[in-house]
């Protein structure tokens, strides 16, 4: 995909830089928000990833609350794309004047967006670009620097292991069906290949699942036993299943393991040793810009982005690698998660260990 113009954002910042450069006026939308409760459809694609019900859905919702009268329409498509199209049919029927459309299958979206066009809706692009254009905004994360970060942190956590011949990782990305995924993968790979790091088998991940990414990995211990080194793990879903691959093969220590989304559990793995890290994206400015944009949407307003892609106005945030050492100065510094909810009964002396508290 093309882009111009890119700018990104630190996690810290990013949300008084995306006020900065929205070029529009929240303050005025808020204003204008009484305007008989005009319904925002809200469209997320799976609960297997924890991020969405977690994080994504409040804070949409309670900036949509923020910026006046509005209804949201809220639907999980539990990663199924004929029940994503059938969700967002019923939010246009139900009177939608915006779409914001995390898609299930980003090609397969593509009908989404021309049914909301023949009826004047414009939708944005949340988290994942949705193929055939026609998009009136996307908001996400830069993915191919989110990989970059993956792969660079496995290069550098086997920087000091003497490698054997055969010995190598395996790469276990996200699903063919988000696009993402490929972005995900061409920066790991741009990483890992520049280390000279071989990769010993690769797989894509159905639906992002992580009992899929278990039974892969555990196919790949069988084959190559000990000669796997580490594991390029695309989000913390799948790595929770690699992880859980090895321990019922009896691996100890489990070899680095990466991630993403800085979900709770894959942060106790971390905390314990189980996975190297993973990468923190803030997602409160990624679903304020979405809630923001919506709104100007419905109100005819004119929305600019620091950047483009493929010719739709974008805002790419910063995602941020996170190991044991930087949990303090990221996910918790920025409230996404306490000291309490990470260093529960079962992780207190392992957080002690590591300086969290």
């Amino acid at each position: 995909m093309r882009r111009t113009g890119r700018l990104r954002f630190g996690a810290r910042v990013a949300v008084a830089a995306l006020l900065i450069a929205a070029g529009m006026s929240t303050a005025g939308c808020g204003a204008q928000g009484g305007s008989g409760g005009d319904k925002i459809a809200l469209l997320l694609p799976d609960a297997k990833t924890a991020r969405y019900e977690t994080f994504d859905r409040p804070l949409f919702e309670k900036r949509i609350r923020q910026l006046g009268d509005y209804q949201v329409l809220y639907s999980n498509a539990d990663q199924d794309a004929a029940t994503q199209q059938q969700q967002a049919e019923s939010a246009l029927a139900a009177g939608a004047k915006v779409l914001v459309l995390d898609a299930v299958d980003s090609k397969a979206a593509a009908s989404i967006v021309s049914a909301a066009h023949a009826q004047d809706v414009p939708v944005i692009a949340y988290d994942r670009l949705i193929a055939g254009g026609g998009l009136a905004y996307y908001v996400s994360f830069d993915g191919e620097k989110v990989g970059e970060l993956q792969g660079a942190a496995l290069v550098q956590a086997l920087a000091g292991k003497k490698l054997r011949a055969g010995d190598g990782i395996l790469m276990v990305n996200g699903s063919p069906t988000d696009s993402n995924s490929s972005e995900f993968a061409a920066g790991a790979h741009r990483a890992i290949d520049a280390s000279g790091l071989p990769v010993l088998a690769e797989y894509s991940t159905p639906d992002w699942s992580p009992d899929k990414a278990q039974d892969w990995v555990a196919g790949q211990i069988a084959q190559f036993g000990d000669r796997i080194v580490g594991v390029y793990a695309a989000n913390d879903g799948v790595a929770g299943g690699a992880v859980a691959a090895f321990k019922a093969a009896d691996v100890s220590p489990v070899p680095p393991v990466t991630g993403q989304d800085a979900e709770l559990s894959a942060l106790q793995r971390i905390v314990a040793g189980d996975q190297y890290m993973t990468v923190y994206k803030a997602i409160k400015p990624q679903a304020n810009r979405a809630a923001e944009v919506a709104v100007a949407l419905i109100h005819g307003e004119k929305v600019t982005a620091p950047t483009t892609t493929d010719g739709v106005p974008t805002t790419l945030l910063e995602p941020v690698a996170v190991t044991v050492h930087d949990i303090m100065r990221t996910v918790v510094a920025d409230g996404f998660w306490t000291v309490k909810d990470i260093c529960t009964p079962a992780y207190v002396t392992a957080c002690d260990a590591a300086g969290i508290r």
